[in-house]
C-alpha cells in the first residue's frame, strides 16, 4: 500500500512513502494513523506531549487535557486552553469537578461560591 514506485531491495526492506513504515511499509510511520490508510496525527499543540498517536489516532495529553486530539480539558479542570485545576472545596463541593467552561464547582446545599467554599446569604458556620 505505501510502497513506492522503486519497489524493494535486495534483502526485502521496500522503499515507503514518508507516511509508511516498517520492512514492507506494513504499518504507519510515527505521527500517522490508521493503517492502511496512515492520517496524519493531528495532536493540539498546546494539549498534547507530542504529535504522535496511537495506531488508532489518539494522542498522548498532558494531565490537564483530554479528548481524542488534547483539544479539550480534562476532568477536574477548566477554561481551554489554559485548563486550569479546579480547586473546588472539598468540604462544599459534591465532587472535584467543575464546569468546563466557567470553573464553577457542584456545591452542596447551603454552599456558595465558585469554588464552593463559603456560605449562601443567612447561612453561617462553613464548612460545618
Amino acid at each position: 500500500v505505501g510502497t513506492l514506485p522503486g519497489g524493494c531491495d535486495s534483502i526485502g526492506n521496500c522503499l515507503c512513502s514518508p507516511e509508511f513504515a516498517g520492512p514492507r511499509c506494513e504499518q504507519c510511520s510515527p505521527g500517522y494513523h490508521s493503517y492502511p490508510h496512515c492520517y496524519a496525527c493531528s495532536c493540539d499543540s498546546r494539549g498534547a506531549v507530542d504529535n504522535n498517536c496511537s495506531p488508532a489516532g489518539q494522542c498522548r495529553c498532558h494531565v490537564n487535557f483530554a479528548g481524542h486530539t488534547c483539544n479539550q480539558c480534562a476532568l477536574g479542570f477548566y477554561g481551554y486552553p489554559s485548563c486550569t485545576p479546579c480547586q473546588c472545596s472539598r468540604e462544599g463541593s459534591l465532587h472535584g469537578t467543575c464546569d468546563q467552561d466557567t470553573g464553577q464547582c457542584s456545591c452542596r446545599p447551603g454552599v456558595t461560591g465558585l469554588r464552593c467554599d463559603g456560605c449562601v446569604p443567612g447561612a453561617y458556620g462553613f464548612p460545618h
